[in-house]
């Protein structure tokens, strides 16, 4: 049965440490999008990208702040996946707290693959990958670094996603980077990708590279903004799809994986009978 789903994504620059001046944006794109089914905004977005007292920042499920993006998803009924640093029980996760239409809490990914020294100084690291179920679409949940790891959305592709959904606070040199990666982690698992990045300046120096998309499965470019601008982009898509002229890779996949050979120099190879 196929889904006809319209996604948005919201490349914006939010206010560093200022929360609730970061949840008035999300009222207002939110209000601004009525036609949207699903809205993702990027890595941190609550907060602002920081590494610096984290703690200060941290909010737990049950906050104030939760229950107002909660209030937002359900006044509008639309799906929201939102970037903030979650206080968890050994510290701070770089979360993505994902609200269903309904305004119900389904599911909170915590990034798995945290970049650096700094990231890893500041933040907790998860310990399992997601799929979360938003008007309902499976979505595969990556945040930033995440998506430079084939192993990551491969996982999620095979564990039933429906849609790649990437938030992120990718910064200059690697705005190239990651607009190779958000291709091929389509191209390779056959799904759409929907990839929403932070744009302009941050702390310390940062310059936050945009490059938002929405990829088919063949490597179209549903949508696509630039490295500076504010856009919300928004495409419609019908769901579950496949990719119209590659083989499905995941199909594909031999139930186990060989082994690896290491042959020294000078060796000769093994007659095979």
């Amino acid at each position: 049965m196929t889904k006809m789903v319209r996604i948005a994504l919201a490349q914006l620059s939010p206010h560093l440490r200022e929360t609730e001046a970061n949840i008035d944006t999300v009222r207002r794109v939110v209000a601004e999008h009525p036609e949207a089914d699903l809205i993702a905004f990027p890595e941190l977005f609550l907060s602002g990208y920081t590494v610096t007292d984290v703690d200060e920042l941290a909010v737990r499920l049950d906050d104030p702040e939760l229950e107002s993006l909660a209030d937002v998803a359900r006044k509008h009924s639309t799906a929201l996946i939102v970037g903030a640093a979650e206080r968890v029980s050994d510290g701070v996760a770089n979360s993505a707290i994902c609200v269903d239409e309904r305004g119900n809490l389904v599911a909170v990914y915590r990034k798995v693959q945290l970049y650096g020294g700094d990231e890893s100084d500041a933040f907790v690291a998860g310990d399992e990958l997601l799929v979360a179920e938003l008007c309902g679409v499976k979505v595969g949940l990556l945040i930033c670094f995440d998506v430079e790891f084939p192993e990551v959305a491969r996982a999620l592709a095979r564990a039933g996603a429906e849609l790649l959904v990437t938030i992120s606070a990718n910064m200059e040199p690697f705005g190239n980077d990651h607009a190779v990666f958000a291709s091929a982690r389509a191209l390779e698992n056959g799904l759409p990708h929907a990839y929403v990045n932070q744009v302009g300046p941050g702390e310390k120096g940062l310059i936050f590279t945009g490059g938002s998309t929405i990829v088919s499965p063949d490597g179209e470019v549903y949508a696509q903004a630039d490295p500076t601008g504010e856009p919300v982009l928004d495409a419609r898509l019908s769901l579950p799809v496949k990719s119209s002229v590659r083989e499905d890779y995941l199909s594909q996949l031999r139930s186990s994986t060989p082994q690896v050979r290491n042959v020294a120099s000078g060796t000769r190879p093994e007659a095979r009978t």
